[in-house]
């Protein structure tokens, strides 16, 4: 069972043995905002015959943008994961264990009746510039779900059509989730329903508007037939209007893609170094031009104890990248208040990317121990507070999988695992010393009010963002210490004030020793701290209209969530607390039924 608060999520950390914390990296910017990306042509048509001809465009495109428009013939596609991985050689969709190949060649089979566009990304369209010939497919992986490992996964509704280098040189691969079965679809139909697609829409491109890495989403497209859904597992299944969502990644490639074939012995063992350097050259290519004189060489445990030398090993580098990715991913996460409800390790990005948007939620009320995930609550293993430990005991099963191929030794698969923690560390303290507008990092104080937030169950968002109004003024009376924070501290008696003001004196006389002015800090603080984040509710209103036909919901809070950051006047609403009927299953909380 999950305690009510834990002051450090580091000090969870301590309960998974790992090699002394030494030469911490320096930390670096996280939640940032993204500059724009360089204008490019939009795309002419969503990538796939069977729903292009009668989807009508959101809004008719300028002449400019008719005339830039490219068809898919001739963007520059490429085929790299299929033309040098090993594939399955049958072509059938038969849910059956695939071996010895990382893929299998299969073509989208969903039906389609008079669909229709819900809503599409002008961003991710910018990324891609936008004859996928008879190489799409499904990749082979598998993972540890909930802590067992459930044996071969895979892509059992998604379809990758292939992937396209923009004319920035930038490798962005295309794939269509909820297209139909798969050779891994198991017992289920391959298809996806318009509640879950617009979830996954809006969050991919919801994350990315936070500056937090992410999958993304260029559009949904409604498929005019309904999907059956047992939505809470409950031996009640309803129809549900089925949908599909083009998600854009640089790989979707997951710590399970290397697991399932460590997991095979040696048949497999070839594969999992075949699939590494795959990965290496498309995706980590700086880690194949490492010299020497780098001096990355590194002491693990004791003094005296072995040495790490990463430029003699790229595995044991890259190992360590993907670690500090994931460490400042999982860091990423805990600054917003966002769950992801499903941490298993077919969920876990090589790019240290948000992926697979289930069961998600962002935190209301302040709640070390939430979990949106209904499936998750008799153990509550993948709450929030749990996040930067799982992230860990996941890395830790990725360099079992590369030290079963004997891509790195024991001592590089421990030294991966210490700069996990020095890296999460480094980040999370980053993070939560800017969104406090602190000069520099305090632990107690940044604990206290923690603490202070779980007990008086107060909004994680709208609390940090109207924090920045407090003036570093020591002379102002302490009746008037809280006014500034009038909003949302709701509802609490005379004890819990008390606390409160002596945290908001404490923080006051570290604000005051900084010398920042106020304007300055208000500034830098609101640009870490969001007024919008993506909460359950919001998604529920878009889907309750969208699934009546009426859109404008979807495309409406994409736009304000591509901005969290921006005041938008007239969008207050979207920043407001959920309402009561927000705390009903299938609102506040999800299945992973999708």
């Amino acid at each position: 069972m999950v305690t009510l608060f834990a002051p450090s999520f580091a000090a969870r950390l301590t309960r998974i043995p790992s090699p002394r914390r030494r030469l911490l990296s320096p930390p670096t910017s996280f939640l940032r905002r993204r500059s724009p990306l360089t204008p490019v042509p939009r795309l002419a048509a969503f990538p796939a015959a069977k729903l292009s001809s009668s989807v009508a465009p959101m809004e008719s495109p300028s002449a400019e943008d008719r005339a830039a428009g490219l068809k898919l013939e001739e963007l520059n596609w490429d085929h790299s994961f299929v033309r040098e991985l090993p594939g399955d050689p049958r072509t059938d969709i038969i849910s059956r264990e695939v071996r010895r190949a990382c893929y299998s060649k299969v073509s989208p089979s969903v039906e389609v009746d008079k669909p229709e566009l819900v809503a599409w990304s002008d961003s991710v369209a910018k990324l891609l510039d936008i004859d996928p010939k008879d190489l799409t497919y499904a990749q082979c992986y598998g993972g540890h779900q909930f802590g067992t490992w459930a044996g071969q996964l895979g892509d059992g509704r998604a379809i990758t059509l292939g992937e396209i280098v923009n004319s920035r040189g930038e490798r962005w691969e295309l794939q269509l989730k909820g297209a139909g079965k798969t050779p891994y679809s198991r017992f289920a139909d391959g298809l996806a329903v318009l509640r879950s697609s617009i979830r996954e829409f809006l969050c991919s491109e919801a994350m990315n508007g936070l500056g937090i890495p992410t999958t993304r989403a260029l559009c949904i497209v409604t498929t005019g037939k309904n999907v059956s859904r047992d939505m809470f597992y409950d031996g009640n299944p309803k129809d549900e209007p089925g949908a599909i969502v083009c998600r854009v990644a640089q790989s979707f490639l997951r710590f399970g893609s290397y697991q399932i074939h460590a997991s095979r012995g040696k048949e497999d063992l070839e594969i999992v170094r075949i699939l590494a350097d795959y990965t290496i050259r498309y995706h980590f290519p700086h880690l194949e031009k490492m010299e020497k004189s780098e001096s990355l060489s590194f002491e693990v445990g004791q003094e005296g104890g072995s040495v790490v030398d990463l430029t003699s090993n790229k595995y044991a580098a890259w190992s360590v990248e993907v670690a500090e990715r994931t460490a400042s991913l999982v860091a990423g996460w805990q600054g917003v208040g966002f769950t992801h409800g499903v941490l298993n390790t077919d969920n876990m990005s090589i790019l240290g990317l948000t992926i697979d948007f289930g069961p998600f939620g962002f935190l209301d009320a302040f709640d070390p121990s939430y979990t949106p995930n209904t499936t998750d609550l008799p153990g509550r293993r993948y709450c929030f507070a749990n996040q930067p430990d799982i992230g860990l005991w996941n890395i830790a099963q990725f360099t079992t999988a590369l030290m079963a191929a004997n891509l790195i030794s024991k001592d590089e698969a421990n030294y991966t695992m210490e700069r996990y923690g020095n890296k999460f560390m480094d980040e999370y303290q980053s993070i939560m010393t800017r969104k406090l507008g602190l000069p520099k990092y305090n632990k107690q104080l940044i604990s206290k009010l923690l603490n202070n937030m779980a007990v008086d169950k107060v909004d994680y968002t709208n609390f940090f963002r109207v924090l920045s109004n407090i003036k570093a003024d020591t002379t102002i009376p302490e009746s008037d210490l809280l006014v500034p924070l009038k909003s949302v501290l709701l509802d609490i008696g005379k004890e819990r004030k008390e606390a409160w003001t002596s945290w908001v004196q404490i923080y006051i006389q570290e604000l005051a020793s900084s010398g920042v002015p106020d304007d300055e800090r208000k500034a830098a603080m609101n640009s870490v701290n969001p007024k919008y984040i993506l909460r359950n509710y919001l998604c529920q209103s878009a889907i309750d209209t969208a699934e009546q036909g009426d859109y404008e919901e979807v495309r409406r809070l994409l736009k304000v969530m591509q901005n969290p950051y921006e005041e938008q006047p007239g969008m207050e609403k979207y920043a407001r607390l959920p309402p009561a009927w927000a705390y009903r299953p299938g609102v506040c909380m999800l299945s992973c039924s999708s």
